[in-house]
């Protein structure tokens, strides 16, 4: 399962961050705002914690800590690897809470 290999930092730097933290994790934080919002407009506050939160949230846990160990492992250009974990780890952040 990729989501492990993910989780375990043993993808590609690039194919974590682009893929998994950029391309995936927008789409299922887009995704989850867009239900949650539709479930407050229903009067749902439970459900629209359950899908904003719960559902977002430890999806993007999985990605910051699996470019955080891709970036551990990339043999390339260590400015690159940095970068990727701050973009990530402060993404994924702003994502979370908003």
């Amino acid at each position: 399962m990729r989501l492990r290999a993910l989780w375990a930092g043993n993808l590609p730097l690039s194919e974590a961050f682009w893929v998994y933290a950029v391309s995936i994790g927008l789409t299922v934080n887009v995704v989850t705002s867009l239900l949650f919002l539709a479930l407050i407009t229903a009067d749902r506050p439970l459900a629209a914690l359950f899908v904003g939160y719960a559902c977002s949230v430890p999806y993007n846990v999985v990605a910051v800590v699996g470019v955080w160990r891709a970036a551990a492992r990339h043999q390339g250009e260590r400015a690159f690897a940095e970068l990727a974990k701050v973009v990530t780890l402060v993404g994924m952040i702003l994502l979370s809470v908003t």
